[in-house]
């Protein structure tokens, strides 16, 4: 008779771990950050990609504005004025309805991140001339953070095809030329420790006359590395004091995601903006819907990316 190992029993039940204590759980502390998935589809396939974009997988489909429109008229419905809203994609500025996105967010009164990785979809003139309409308009609030997954050109073509880094270059020079608020967020190489990502980082935002500081956490944001398939340990309740890591500060206390998968009707929402396609963590198709439970962490990046890696999307 077979048995399943430790490592085949982990992350299955939402309440219990493999070890059969009680698992972590997230209450909802109050809208942070409401993030757009504008789709899969991506003009690159990165080697490494952890929502598996592509210039074919369109398993999450555009978001129009009309899918957008009704989240942010809950957010208006709650009172408390301006929030985050973060773009995500895919490649966002692939999506056709991307400018009257943005357009929507902003005469809201909300701030907008907005996560590309400055390549041809950026660089089309009917793109270029929208963005800069909305940064006359409203430019204080607007932030590109581009993608990188290295601050040298042959690790980065490594994960992303010949010519990403000369063609992400030319973006983010764009960028500078025009004074768009940029942020960077960078893979810090598992070779290298954060001091020298860094350095790394900085030289190249030195070359490109961007205003980024690379001490700065928020304007150069380094990922921990999400590995599928690793073997982190499970968070329980206890583990809150023994890593002395608050929950309110986990991505699900504040934040979730709107998508529109292939064949669906509706947008719907997610706990957070790593796990899209496990539909353990669908809440609902409104934001009330989403918040209403707590969020159990019965994932293994819920464990290597949040609350050991520290990681968070938002800025």
């Amino acid at each position: 008779m077979a048995h399943t190992t430790l490592f085949e029993q982990k992350f299955r039940d939402p309440f219990v771990t493999a070890k059969g204590e009680t698992r972590g759980s997230v209450d909802w502390r109050g809208l942070k950050t409401l993030w757009l998935n504008t789709g899969t589809l991506c003009n690159i396939k990165c080697r490494n990609c952890y929502i598996k974009s592509s210039p074919s997988n369109d398993d999450l489909v555009y978001l129009s504005i009309s899918d957008v429109e009704p989240y942010l008229d809950e957010i208006d419905a709650l009172g408390e004025g301006s929030k985050e809203i973060g773009i995500t994609g895919g490649e966002p500025f692939m999506c056709p309805d991307i400018l009257k996105i943005m357009e929507a967010v902003l005469s809201r009164g909300h701030t907008l991140l907005l996560l590309t990785n400055a390549m041809r979809p950026m660089m089309r003139p009917r793109i270029q001339q929208g963005l800069l309409d909305l940064k006359t308009r409203f430019g204080d609030r607007i932030t590109l953070r581009v993608s990188m997954d290295a601050h040298d050109e042959a690790t980065h073509d490594a994960e992303r095809g010949a010519g990403a880094y000369a063609i992400a270059m030319e973006g983010l020079g764009w960028l500078a030329e025009y004074g768009f608020d940029v942020a960077i967020a960078g893979r810090q190489a598992l070779t290298e420790n954060e001091a020298e990502a860094r350095a790394g980082y900085g030289a190249m935002i030195a070359r490109l006359g961007l205003a980024i500081d690379p001490a700065d956490t928020r304007q150069l944001v380094l990922f921990p590395e999400m590995i599928e398939g690793d073997d982190p340990p499970e968070i329980t309740t206890a583990c809150w004091g023994i890593l002395n890591v608050d929950p309110a500060d986990m991505m699900c206390a504040s934040q979730r995601m709107v998508v529109k998968r292939k064949g669906a009707g509706k947008a719907t929402v997610t706990a957070c903006t790593l796990l899209a396609y496990d539909t353990e963590f669908e809440l609902g198709e409104t934001l009330a819907e989403a918040t209403r439970d707590p969020v159990q962490l019965n994932h293994a990046w819920c464990a290597s990316f949040c609350v050991l890696g520290g990681g968070s999307c938002s800025a």
